[in-house]
This record gives structure tokens, sequence and C-alpha cells, in this order.
């Protein structure tokens, strides 16, 4: 009876375990894919960008398995929040009223907010040149926070969308006078493109910590180790050369923030 009830109770320990070690082995990771060259989908549908692939290593660095979950922006901090995903690694900017819902790693990296208008267009970032203009945000965004609190205030007309890809093709159409969003994003999502010749950006740079941040960040809930966790995988990745080969895949400088 007592070897019975002994290997009846390995047997419970053992489904406990495996069922512990199978919950850290998924990953559920939020991500825009429409926000290149941080995330965005290839040819033949397939996800792709530094966020993807920074988001790839860290789990491999965890001994994790990534389930990527595709949303809009705006939805990525509400899904956290009730447990749809894990964490979201999607280029979020580490803000102080973010910072009140949700937790954050470490900054993965770092770059100023521009504007870019058609060459053109006369804009120099005064109140007098943006009087009556309208200005394209990514709805949710730093971007769309600054531009309303900042921007608007100064007479110009926010004009909000669910991704900066559409608020490009808003720009190319003529039906926006500018746009305020990453740099990075500006130029390899439009400037480079055929639609972006004739725009160019502001030499100006919107780094207002309470808007912008401290640099990007993966969003976590509230008090879950899983920050820890990914803290140091980061650290390693940096430290081992990792971060810089996979930058470098997509960037011709640095972007870490920490040079």
């Amino acid at each position: 009876m007592k070897k019975f009830v002994r290997t009846v109770l390995t047997a419970v320990v053992c489904v406990s375990s495996s069922m512990s070690m199978g919950s850290e082995k998924d990953l559920r990771i939020g991500i825009e894919a429409a926000y290149p060259p941080f995330a965005y989908k290839t040819p033949d549908n397939k996800l792709a960008g530094f966020d993807y692939d920074l988001g790839q290593e860290l789990c491999a660095r965890i001994t994790a398995k990534c389930e990527w979950f595709e949303m809009e922006f705006d939805g990525l901090i509400p899904a956290l929040k009730v447990r749809k995903i894990d964490a979201a690694i999607s280029s979020v900017s580490i803000t102080a009223a973010r910072a009140k819902s949700v937790d954050f790693t470490n900054s993965y990296y770092r770059l100023p907010a521009k504007l870019v208008t058609r060459k053109d267009s006369g804009i120099n970032v005064t109140p007098v040149d943006l009087k009556g203009k309208r200005i394209g945000v990514q709805r949710a965004s730093n971007f769309d926070r600054y531009a309303t609190e900042v921007f608007e205030k100064e007479g110009a007309e926010i004009v909000k969308y669910g991704t900066q890809n559409e608020v490009f093709l808003d720009l190319a159409a003529g039906r926006l006078d500018a746009s305020l969003a990453g740099s990075l994003v500006i130029e390899d999502g439009f400037l480079k493109t055929p639609q972006g010749a004739d725009y160019h950006v502001l030499d100006q740079n919107f780094t207002d910590e309470a808007y912008f941040g401290t640099g990007a960040g993966i969003a976590i809930r509230k008090n879950d180790p899983l920050v820890g966790k990914l803290n140091n995988a980061l650290a390693a990745i940096k430290q081992d050369g990792t971060y810089d080969k996979i930058q470098k895949k997509y960037f011709q400088y640095d972007i870490s923030g920490d040079k």
C-alpha cells in the first residue's frame, strides 16, 4: 500500500513539473507587423524585422518558444493586461504613463522622433508653420500623445491612424502635411521608397522623456518575474556580440543607446 502511495505521489509530482515546464516553454508575444524595419511581413507572409529577430533570440536564451500574436499597436498593452499575451516586443517606448500599468525590461534601443514633410512645404516646426496643417500619427503612440498635446495647441489638426504605413500612404497622397514618427521608421519605411522622393525630415529631434520615454523596452505584466529573465538575456546578447549582429542586418549605425 505504501509503495502504491509513493508511486502515485511520484506520478503527481512528475505531471506537475511537466506542466510547469510547459508553461515556461511557450512565450506569447504581441507585435505590430506594420512598422518596418522593426517589424513587417515578407512577401511570403512571414514575420521579419529587428524586433522579431531580437524576440526570437531572447526566447532561445531563456529556453522558451516564441508564439507571435499580430495586433495593432494600441491593442498591445490591453492584450497584455488581460493575459492574452505575456510580452509585447514592438518598439514600445518606456514612459512614466505606461509604467503605471505595465513593467518594462531595460531599453533595447533609443532613437529620436522626427517630423517628415514635403521638401517644399515650408514647415519648420514653429507655431506659425503648423497652424492649420494636418499632422498624421499612429494612434495610441507616444507620437500621438505629443502631437495632440503640443502641436494641436499650436493650431495643427492631428489625424490618427492604426498603423504608420497608413500614415505614409496618406502623406504621399497629399492628404497630410506632415507626420511625426521614429527617425529610422521614416527613413526606411518612407524616404527610401519611390513615394518618399519629394519628402525630407526636419533637423529637430523630439526627445522629451515625458512623451518619448527612455528608449524602447519589452512590456511585461506588473510584477512578472519574466522581466528579470529577459533583462539577463538582453545583457548577455549585448555582451557576446549577438545584439550587434542582429542590428547590422537592418541598420548602418548603432541604435542601442549604449554608446
